[in-house]
């Protein structure tokens, strides 16, 4: 009986020399795979932008079109800068521009400080910092209608409770709504309270950033808790200060809520009136939509070149 042979056969060979057989062709290459995976996150990005398109973006183009057009009838025309010319002759113009840049020296006074402040005296307590931060950001979670009405019930000349208090330690009564003196000081004071909130908890992250041994240096230098705050705590919280300070003065630019409910746009003598309130009263009250355009337009232009003067001085001084 002879051996097996050892020496494969050629269907064997041939099974063998086959090359393998490759998966099913790729198309569209690494961005298809790529899409592919992520369709979900593309499909969300992509309705985010379209959002934004829709209501921020077209927005500003129309407003940009409308602010050189008349509507008359339902005729649109073409009138150039006959809506700025009436912008400019409106005495209120001026007004609303001077109460405008008031409030928002008076908010970068309290709103811009007194956040800081509440944001330092939480951080150095040791005890209830949870407890503070609730309190603190609780205004935030009210509806601002809600936060509005409250302070003019505080603020009524016959029952509110403000008046109570002077009264109580014998100070005079005071007509917070309806004094032009007070009026807008009023005002401010109610939007401070319920926006602070937001700006404390994010100095207070802030603050909790700063390594503990600068303050321990400081110390050791002889420095008190003022020094340690100018030398310190500002410094190292000079990024977000000036990013805070920016959309402070941008958010303050644009108040027309708290004016609009507290005194009902204008106050006493026009002392509340502000730019947006005016335009307001183009697009609402007059049926002036190309003098509110033109007037958006002429606030949008301002807070752009401030906040490309703000950002370029920024870089200047970071180089």
């Amino acid at each position: 009986m002879s051996a097996p042979s050892l020496t494969p056969s050629k269907a064997a060979r041939a099974r063998h020399a086959q090359p393998p057989v490759d998966g099913p062709p790729q198309h569209g290459g690494a961005f298809g795979r790529s899409l592919k995976r992520n369709l979900t996150a593309h499909g969300f990005l992509i309705g985010a932008v379209l959002c934004f398109a829709f209501f921020s973006w077209y927005p500003m183009v129309r407003e940009f079109f409308l602010a050189f057009q008349k509507t008359d009838q339902g005729e649109v025309s073409w009138v150039g800068l006959e809506n700025l010319e009436t912008v400019f002759n409106d005495p209120a113009f001026w007004q609303a521009w001077r109460n405008t840049a008031l409030f928002t020296v008076l908010a970068l006074v309290l709103g811009f400080a007194v956040p800081f402040v509440v944001a330092i005296v939480i951080n150095e307590l040791r005890h209830g910092k949870g407890y503070l931060r609730l309190l603190v950001y609780l205004p935030v979670m009210l509806p601002p209608v809600a936060s509005v009405l409250l302070f003019k019930y505080l603020y009524d000349p016959g029952y509110g409770m403000l008046n109570e208090v002077f009264g109580f330690f014998g100070l005079p009564e005071q007509q917070w709504l309806q004094d032009p003196d007070l009026s807008m000081l009023s005002v401010v004071i109610a939007s401070t309270w319920m926006n602070m909130g937001g700006a404390a908890l994010i100095y207070l992250a802030a603050l909790q950033g700063i390594p503990g041994e600068l303050y321990e240096a400081a110390e050791l230098d002889g420095a008190g808790l003022l020094r340690k705050i100018w030398h310190v705590t500002i410094p190292q919280t000079r990024l977000i200060l000036s990013l805070m300070l920016l959309m402070q003065i941008i958010a303050t630019m644009q108040v027309f809520v708290e004016p609009f409910l507290l005194t009902g746009g204008a106050g006493p003598e026009g002392s509340t009136t502000t730019v947006v309130y005016l335009i307001y009263q183009y697009a609402f009250n007059f049926n002036n939509y190309g003098a509110a355009a033109a007037l958006g337009l002429l606030l949008l232009v301002l807070l752009a070149g401030f906040s490309a003067a703000y950002v370029k001085l920024s870089r200047a001084e970071d180089e």
